[in-house]
Parts: structure tokens; sequence; C-alpha cells
């Protein structure tokens, strides 16, 4: 049986690595949208919750760095000072790191709610047998 193969998307490979930043500097409730079939803008939203400001513009800073890292210029970056709500725009992906308040308020994903949710997280694998026999999984 043939591997099936997805097309190169370096957009979806950012947004990708972004929700997988901001869950490495223990944002919350992340979410990745597709936004390709449904608005001219962007092709990609990823939304997150941080716990604090300091945490939110960590988040931010973080996901700038690694877009960076993998070819990606971050155009515009909104809202490091106000610590409520943070936008970083790499044109094709728009991240927002919202304050837990900020996020109910604006609802993005009530709003974008046709848009596909994009899966980011890593596969779970099994690690090695413990004393027991059992395994634990590993994300």
């Amino acid at each position: 049986m043939a591997k099936r193969t997805r097309k190169q998307d370096p957009a979806r490979e950012l947004a990708i690595e972004a929700a997988r930043v901001a869950q490495d500097d223990l944002a919350e409730d992340i979410v990745v949208l597709n936004l390709h079939e449904i608005s001219p803008v962007t092709d990609y939203f990823v939304i997150c919750t941080g716990t604090s400001d300091r945490q939110m513009r960590t988040v931010a800073e973080d996901v700038i760095s690694r877009g960076k890292a993998l070819g990606h210029k971050a155009w515009h970056v909104a809202g490091m000072e106000a610590g409520d709500w943070i936008l970083v725009d790499f044109v094709d992906v728009v991240v927002h790191v919202f304050s837990e308040e900020q996020r109910r308020y604006y609802d993005l994903e009530m709003i974008w709610g046709a848009a596909p949710r994009v899966r980011w997280r890593k596969p779970k694998r099994s690690s090695a047998p413990t004393e027991d026999g059992s395994s634990t999984e590993e994300s």
C-alpha cells in the first residue's frame, strides 16, 4: 500500500511549530485553525491563552524566534506592552496569545467556527516498558 504524502505547506508547518512552542512555554488551550478556504487575509490562526503577561510575552518572543529560525519573518507584532492580547503576524500565520478574559471576550474560535482545526500535537509513542512490564505514554 502506498504511503500518503502531504503537500509541503510552509505556513502549516509554522503554525504547528508555533503551537508546539506555546505548549513548551506552558500556554493553555492551544488551537490551530486552518483558514485557507474562508479567509483572504491569512491561512492559519494559532490561538492560545497565557497565565500572566510575562508568560504571554515569552510565548510571543519564542514564537518569533522559532519562526525566524524556520525562515519566516514576523511582519507585525502588537500588544507586547499591554499583556492581554499579543498578536504576532507572519502574514500566512497569525498567532494570538490571549489573557483568559480577552480570549473569552473576542472568542475567535466562535467567529471562525467553520475553520477546520489542525492536529498539531506530536503523535504519542510508547516508551520502554517499566519494571512492572507496563509502558508509559510520551507526547
